[in-house]
């Protein structure tokens, strides 16, 4: 049988699991919001960012990475919070950064025109970034707006993976659609990583497997 193409992320083994485990058991602190890249902190550890439009649950997933339900803001707002975000995790082992969620259409046209400069100023510049999770809405799959990000981490050569989120708001007879949906977006990129992270922040699907990925970078 032939094998999909973008299979979905399996179980980590136990050694990988336990990486994870407590990479994410560790201290896990607020830096700072940064609006230009003379605010980039020192990039002398390995960093990994995620990025999502807005309402996709990027800032309850963070919170369920962490374990710390305050720690990344969620905002009824799209488009409110315009800052990178930078989160030490591990102590000073890794940073995490959390992009602005994009794909707000109440935005003042200059701000979004500020805030797609300094990203693409972040991607291209950031040697120490090792990886990108993009998240998609699994009740709505791939829109344009993910397009976009997508063919800026192409140009970057910035490697992406997608995460799924809401997992559990998908009824079973529509997985398989909109994953076809997906796989068929995600093959037109050179840059995204060949294999999709299903997660639920509710249930807690998924996230052993992604704090093992992100703990077993180099």
């Amino acid at each position: 049988m032939t094998a999909l193409p973008f299979p979905l992320a399996q179980a980590p083994d136990e050694f990988s699991s336990e990486r994870g485990r407590l990479l994410f058991a560790g201290q896990t602190d607020f830096l700072k919001g940064v609006v230009a890249m003379s605010g980039l902190p020192a990039g002398d550890r390995i960093e990994v960012c995620f990025a999502g439009r807005s309402n996709v649950g990027k800032s309850t997933l963070i919170n369920a990475l962490t374990g710390r339900k305050g720690l990344a803001r969620a905002s009824n707002t799209p488009g409110r919070t315009q800052e990178i975000n930078f989160f030490t995790l591990g102590g000073d082992s890794h940073y995490l950064v959390d992009l602005p969620g994009y794909g707000y259409a109440n935005a003042p046209v200059a701000i979004v025109e500020k805030w797609q400069r300094l990203l693409k100023s972040y991607l291209a510049g950031r040697q120490n970034l090792r990886r990108a999770f993009v998240l998609i809405d699994a009740r709505h799959g791939v829109k344009s707006v993910d397009e976009e990000i997508m063919r800026l981490l192409d140009s970057a050569a910035v490697t992406f993976q997608c995460v799924l989120t809401k997992a559990d708001k998908v009824k079973e007879k529509d997985r398989e659609r909109i994953l076809d949906q997906v796989r068929g977006a995600l093959a037109k990129h050179p840059a995204a990583f060949p294999e999709i992270i299903l997660t639920s922040s509710e249930k807690g699907d998924g996230i052993a497997i992604l704090r093992s990925i992100i703990a077993t970078l180099e």
